[in-house]
């Protein structure tokens, strides 16, 4: 026994061995493939941001080219205006330089006045011999050192640190989980946090192998969030979160699990009566169950001509038969289904809704032992409330061939908890979580969910963990009332 015991140690300990390997080959994978994602992006963001200062240089090139166009255009045509005028001015001086040679007096004051003239509208008088522009260029001189200094100080992103699942807030009841965390330190450049769930039916750390993928809560905008309406159908729920800010997210926290097994079963269609029509958790009233209606062709003989049957009177088949049920089948009165798993420990609940024109039904527990073509309540192995809408509207607690009528309305949904080791079965409202009736019993045996349905049918809801208003319940209650001793002796 104890080298036994060593064995499944190592065994276990192989498995949280290889589970890790599994791990490390799948961060180890996603390190190769996030590297070369983050490479890309630096790339991305450097050619954005060389392809910003190759426009800006271009803009600014074009800008110093249309000054210098500019003022080069301006100079010349102000030399060219220049060079005119003294062209004119040193003819004119030529020309006056020869008349002071001539020796008429007629012909020198003639050429005197000419020269008069020609000086006092000459161009050379009228020119502005300043530059209309400088040569000076530093306006479009550019300093960068600032912008140097901030593209030297480009560095990675600060990377929000990893949340902290607070194991004391997160609460699992009444379907629902709620996960709780914390960041390490402050951090007011957070925006939204993000959280992941999966379920999974391993305790401790997220399996790399035969797990599902993570599903995805965006957006959150607290430290807490809830999920609703969940059906736990695995035993465990991993969850991890990670923070994000306006640019990039940070690393996930530490998964954590938490327990979320609940009981789920569906209807034993190897045992149900055949009038009775089961899918995996809804059972219907069928009258033709196994039975196969055939009308016979009757035919009037004439001589010499072949009976022709009737066009009212031709054979009809309303469904295909049935195979004869198997010894296990209930039969008779009986119109009864089990569930196909057995409760032999532990706390668990479903609840049941019936049609609204279903005649009568059952709900409640047996042992496997039930006979085929016993009737649930009416043997002391079986405990069930009843509700009959036949004849006369009735609503009753059985057990034992003994009937207990109850003083409440018939609810539209009703909740059936079983607390086998403390021997206890109780039904509730499943809307307002009244209590309904309370059988207290030592169970002996394994017990089953069963169900009755005549004339209608029910649905089952299971994976349903117990509300936490019935565990208030239950601990305040003090054995309301005993399985056959407290019921009436009025069979039904």
């Amino acid at each position: 026994e104890a080298l036994q015991r060593i064995i499944t140690t190592l065994a276990n300990k192989n498995d949280e061995i290889q589970n890790f390997i599994d791990t490390l080959s799948h961060v180890l994978k996603g390190v190769q493939g996030n590297s070369a994602k983050v490479l890309s992006d630096l790339d991305e963001e450097f050619d954005g941001l060389y392809s910003v200062l190759d426009e800006m240089k271009e803009s600014m090139t074009n800008r110093i080219k249309q000054e210098q166009a500019h003022k080069t255009q301006e100079l010349q045509n102000q030399l060219s205006q220049c060079t005119n005028a003294l062209e004119s001015s040193e003819e004119l001086l030529e020309f006056a330089s020869r008349t002071m040679d001539i020796k008429e007096p007629e012909e020198f004051t003639k050429a005197a006045r000419q020269i008069k003239d020609r000086v006092t509208m000459a161009a050379a008088f009228r020119l502005s011999l300043k530059p209309k522009l400088s040569d000076n260029m530093t306006h479009l001189m550019v300093d960068f050192s600032q912008e140097r200094q901030m593209i030297q100080g480009l560095k990675f992103l600060p990377v929000p640190k990893a949340p902290e699942i607070d194991p004391s807030e997160c609460i699992v009841a009444d379907n629902c989980v709620t996960v709780s965390w914390r960041m390490p330190e402050e951090d007011n450049k957070i925006d939204h946090y993000v959280l992941e769930y999966r379920k999974t039916n391993y305790d401790g750390l997220p399996r790399v192998k035969d797990e599902r993928c993570w599903e995805t809560v965006d957006n959150i905008k607290g430290t807490e969030h809830t999920l609703s309406g969940l059906k736990f159908n695995s035993k465990y729920m991993n969850f991890r979160v990670r923070a994000c800010n306006k640019a990039v997210a940070g690393e996930y926290s530490d998964p954590f699990t938490l327990e979320t097994k609940a009981l789920i079963f569906g209807l034993d269609n190897t045992s149900s009566h055949l009038n009775l029509k089961v899918e995996d958790s809804y059972v219907e009233w069928d009258p033709l169950g196994g039975k196969t209606q055939e009308s016979k062709v009757k035919g009037k003989e004439n001589k010499g001509r072949s009976a022709t049957p009737s066009p009212k009177r031709t054979s009809v088949t309303s469904r295909p038969p049935v195979g004869r049920g198997s010894r296990d089948r209930f039969t008779g009165e009986s119109y009864t289904v089990l569930g196909d798993t057995t409760i032999e420990s532990g706390q668990h609940y479903w609840e049941v809704k019936s049609q609204k024109d279903c005649k009568s039904y059952s709900v409640g527990v047996t042992y496997k032992t039930l006979g085929k073509f016993d009737q649930l309540g009416k043997t002391n192995i079986s405990w069930c409330l009843h509700v009959n809408n036949w004849l006369q509207a009735t609503f009753s607690a059985k057990h034992n061939n003994k009937a207990k009528a109850l003083e409440v309305a018939v609810p539209d949904k009703i909740g059936v908890y079983c607390d086998f080791d403390g021997g206890q079965l109780s039904f509730y409202n499943s809307d307002t979580k009244q209590l309904l009736y309370s059988f207290k019993t030592k169970f002996t045996q394994p017990v089953v969910p069963a169900f009755m349905a005549w004339c209608g049918g029910i649905t089952l809801y299971t994976g349903l963990q117990v509300p936490s208003a019935v565990r208030t319940l239950q601990k305040t209650e003090n054995g309301l009332s005993g399985s056959s001793s407290s019921l009436t002796s009025n069979a039904q």
